[in-house]
């Protein structure tokens, strides 16, 4: 009768315990993969990045860099927004990353530079200024245009020093 009473009651199959295994392995795999990927500067251009190497020195990369930039500013403008506005004007002022080698040429340029940018400036739509994104988008649209004016090769950045809506 003990066979019996076994018969009825059978205990499920134990479940093999290594998809679980094998899914917490391939994560932590992953998730170093993901950190080492980050961290060396393989995605987003990292954090590892040194500028000295390993003798407390400043690398010859770094160096290089350094003597091959050259900051021609760009003079301080005052744009009076439209009569829409709730603020009546902005006050502006930036400098040019350039090539050493471009920077008389750029600094003969400066005219046609203000030109573009205050006419840039005027035209944008006041709404624009408001923006949490507005400095990004004004930056990037004036570089081009800068560059255009000066040569594709010649300005590098253009650097915001003061943008004050009064």
């Amino acid at each position: 009768m003990a066979n019996t009473e076994n018969d009825g009651a059978e205990a499920p199959p134990k479940r093999s315990k290594m998809p679980l295994i094998l899914g917490v392995v391939g994560a932590l795999v992953l998730g170093g993969g993901a950190f080492f990927a980050l961290y060396s500067g393989l995605i987003l251009g990292g954090g590892a990045e040194k500028s000295h190497s390993a003798g407390g020195k400043p690398s010859k990369t770094n160096d290089s860099m350094l003597g091959s930039v050259a900051f021609v500013p760009i003079a301080p403008m005052i744009i009076s927004l439209g009569p829409e506005s709730q603020r009546r004007h902005l006050r502006f002022q930036a400098q040019l990353e350039v090539t050493p080698a471009y920077q008389q040429e750029v600094t003969l340029l400066m005219p046609r530079v203000l030109d573009v940018l205050n006419s840039y400036l005027r035209a944008v739509e006041t709404a624009e200024f408001e923006r949490p994104t507005a400095l990004i988008t004004l930056r990037a649209q004036m570089l081009r245009r800068v560059q255009l004016v000066t040569g594709q090769d010649r300005v590098r950045d253009l650097l915001i020093t003061e943008f004050v809506l009064n």
